[in-house]
C-alpha cells in the first residue's frame, strides 16, 4: 500500500530529526528543506501529498511560500507546525489556504491527526487555539500578522544595530558572527518584505516597532 508523501520544511535540524522519527511509520518523507525558497522548489519537483512547514524560515516565510505555491497549484495541502501560539497566526494561515495549524508544544499525535485531516481535505487546528480562532471568525477580528512577529530574535538584534548606524563588520564583531551572516539576515528580511535598500529596511523596522531609536 502506497503511503502518503510528506515534505518537511523547517530550518531547525533538531525539529526535523524528531519529525522524521515521528512520521516515518505512517508516511513517506520525500524530502526536507530549511527555507521558504527551497520549499517552493521541492514542492514543485517532488509533488508531495502534504507539506509540513514552519512559518518563520530563512529567505521566505512559510505563509508567503504557501501563497506562491497556491498560485500555481490551488490544491496544494499545507500543515503549519510552528512556535507561534497566537490565534491571529492560525486564522491568517487558514485564510491563506492552510489545512492545518499545529503548535510545536502540542502532543505529537496532533501533527499526525492534522496530516490525516489534510489528506481528506479537512481542517485541523491545535485544540488549545481552536476556540480562539472560532471566536475571532465570529467577531470578525482583524488577522493581520505584525511584521515584528515574523522577525527572529537574531534579526531583531541586527536591525537594532543597523538602526544605530553600525556597519556589517561592527555588527558581526558585536554579535560574534561573520559579516556574511549579518548580510544574509539583512537581505532575508528585505526579500521577505519587499524592501529595496538599507534605508527602507531601517524605516520598516522603526515603523513596525521592531526597533526604537
Amino acid at each position: 500500500m502506497t503511503r502518503p508523501r510528506v515534505l518537511l520544511a523547517d530550518d531547525h535540524q533538531l525539529v526535523v530529526e524528531g519529525l522524521k522519527t515521528l512520521l516515518t511509520d505512517e508516511f513517506e518523507l520525500v524530502g526536507t528543506v530549511a527555507d521558504g525558497r527551497a520549499m517552493l522548489s521541492a514542492a514543485k519537483k517532488l509533488k508531495p501529498d502534504v507539506i509540513v512547514a514552519d512559518i518563520s524560515m530563512p529567505h521566505l516565510n512559510g505563509l508567503d511560500a504557501m501563497e506562491r505555491l497556491k498560485k500555481d497549484n490551488p490544491d496544494v495541502k499545507v500543515v503549519f507546525l510552528t512556535m507561534h501560539q497566537d490565534s491571529a497566526y492560525a486564522r491568517r494561515a487558514l485564510e491563506a489556504g492552510a489545512l492545518g495549524f499545529v503548535v510545536k508544544h502540542s502532543a505529537p499525535a496532533e501533527l499526525v491527526m492534522a496530516i490525516h485531516a489534510a489528506l481528506k481535505g479537512q481542517t485541523f487546528i491545535t485544540p488549545t487555539l481552536a476556540g480562539s480562532v472560532l471566536q475571532d471568525i465570529q467577531s470578525g477580528a482583524q488577522t493581520t500578522v505584525k511584521p515584528r512577529e515574523v522577525v527572529t530574535p537574531r534579526q531583531r538584534e541586527i536591525l537594532l544595530l543597523l538602526a544605530e548606524g553600525r556597519s556589517a563588520k561592527e555588527i558581526a564583531d558585536k554579535l560574534a558572527i561573520s559579516a556574511r551572516t549579518v548580510e544574509f539576515h539583512k537581505y532575508q528580511i528585505m526579500d521577505t518584505h519587499g524592501l529595496q535598500s538599507s534605508a527602507e529596511l531601517i524605516h520598516f523596522a522603526i515603523k513596525h516597532g521592531i526597533v526604537t531609536i
